[in-house]
């Protein structure tokens, strides 16, 4: 079986829907600048259906009152995801340039978190408390209502479901906005949804994007309940602002500016090769991927060294070739777009190792290599700001104290790694640093089971875990006064 290419449709009330429109969207693979595949461009008008459709179904189906079926549901999902894993895998690396190692790895991530919320889908409790004599306050969870899920390109499978697995299982319907960059890769994942006749229609619905006039249909849209929503932190601000004037509430999972400190006792070895893999991954357009490397000053020298050597030998090219490591972002205007950041940091700092564009069959690709500056200012914007790219800060501290005060000097709080022989230093650092997130001699460990979320501008909620279904719950106080006697 070979990836599918045909038209990627909207999906309303169990039926594929064009749009209407003669314009299609282009989906192009940055590898090559060849054309995939084309998607019909939803709208405002297929927004309103769609959330309507979503509101019907969770109103008037047995959805929300059936734990045993969302649970079968979702299972039966992850199978069907698990029989695409192949050459689903080949049409994200084509849609949006990862290497294939990375796409079935996001295909088995998607199937893990859909039987982990299958589980729990059988499992939200309430509790019951007697506050007099006879009296009973029961407090139930149940179904927020109708939640809009952002989907954002850098990883189209895994993170829809890590957020319409958890709605699914705690009663919610879903309407699912993808990324314009990967509209075929989303349909695909529909269509494993489409597949099950058990799923009443209209819990699972997508609109595909026009510009920004479906997100701000849905966002707005007073059918609408939740918004779970990933991607920058300027756009999360915009989303949170126009979901404010109907006070729906709201999941952020947003930027991030990931340090990896690493101190003298270190496993060198150990921590050059794991910030090599956790900042060329998803070549760097990964809100967790390693951005900052803040070196203790006693090791920083020789440190630097071997990561600039590592970052040297990265195989750059296309994901779907033999022995690569990384492969292109996502489309040439963001290849331009990290091109100046390192011609900036070429004259506002120093380079120790520049990115370029590769030469050969791979010039007509989106690809640039990867770049190590230095700016020693912690308050330069290079440093403040994220560059999502394959681009890494080196800097130093003196001592932990030091080293916690720069890995907090940012805005972001998503994630961040500590690298030390020392675990009482590391445990010491981990509860001090101010992150949802942080790995010891190791990064990028993410699991369906462990709750990851930002602090400060870096989100809002929690995803994956007992936690992740919070979003799309909530809590009912029913008091009966049954008598005493």
């Amino acid at each position: 079986m070979t990836p599918q290419t045909q038209d990627s449709l909207n999906y309303i009330g169990g039926r594929w829907r064009p749009s209407g429109s003669n314009r299609l969207i282009e989906s192009v693979d940055p590898a090559t600048s060849e054309i995939v595949g084309r998607a019909s461009p939803g709208s405002s008008l297929l927004a309103d259906e769609a959330a309507r459709a979503a509101r019907s179904a969770f109103e008037k189906s047995l959805w929300q009152g059936s734990p045993r079926l969302r649970a079968e549901i979702l299972l039966e999902f992850a199978a069907r995801l698990e029989d695409r894993k192949k050459w689903l895998s080949e049409l994200i690396v084509r849609e949006n340039g990862k290497i294939r190692a990375q796409a079935i790895h996001e295909i088995s991530a998607g199937c893990s978190e859909a039987k982990y919320y299958a589980g729990l889908a059988r499992s939200v409790f309430g509790r019951t408390t007697e506050t007099g004599p006879g009296n009973f306050s029961f407090l139930t969870r149940e179904p927020a209502g109708v939640v809009a899920v952002v989907v954002p390109w850098n990883a189209p499978v895994t993170l829809l479901v890590r957020s319409v697995a958890p709605a699914l299982a705690a009663g919610c319907s879903v309407v699912v906005k993808p990324a314009p960059q990967t509209p075929l890769v989303n349909s695909e994942v529909i269509r494993c949804f489409d597949e099950i006749e058990n799923l009443p229609a209209g819990v699972v619905n997508s609109v595909n994007e026009n510009g920004v006039e479906v997100a701000d249909a849905l966002v707005t849209h007073p059918e609408v309940d939740v918004i779970s929503f990933t991607g920058s932190s300027k756009t999360g601000k915009i989303v949170m602002e126009k979901a404010a004037a109907g006070v729906k509430r709201v999941s952020l999972e947003l930027g991030g500016k990931s340090p990896a400190i690493v101190f003298d006792d270190a496993d060198m070895d150990a921590a050059v090769a794991e910030i090599r893999r956790a900042a060329i991954a998803l070549t760097g357009q990964m809100c967790t991927a390693v951005s900052r490397v803040l070196v203790q000053e006693s090791a920083a020298r020789e440190f630097g060294r071997r990561l600039k050597a590592e970052f040297e030998s990265v195989k750059v090219g296309n994901g779907l070739s033999a022995g690569i490591e990384m492969g292109p972002l996502i489309d040439r205007a963001n290849q331009q777009r990290v091109l100046r950041i390192v011609e900036r940091a070429g004259i506002e700092g120093e380079l120790i190792l520049r990115g370029r564009v590769p030469e050969g069959d791979l010039a007509t690709g989106a690809f640039v290599t990867p770049t190590i500056f230095r700016i020693d200012d912690v308050e330069h914007p290079l440093i403040q700001e994220e560059l999502f790219g394959p681009i890494v800060s080196l800097e130093t501290f003196a001592d932990e104290t030091d080293a916690i005060g720069a890995a907090n000097s940012t805005k972001y709080g998503l994630a961040a790694s500590v690298y030390t022989g020392n675990i009482g230093r590391a445990m010491r650092l981990s509860r001090k640093l101010k992150f949802g997130t942080v790995w010891i001699n190791s990064h990028n460990r993410l699991f369906a089971e462990a709750e990851t979320g930002g602090y400060r501008e870096s989100g809002i909620g929690r995803l994956h875990g007992v936690e992740g279904l919070n979003d799309f719950l909530e809590t009912k106080h029913i008091y009966v006064e049954a008598g005493s006697s």
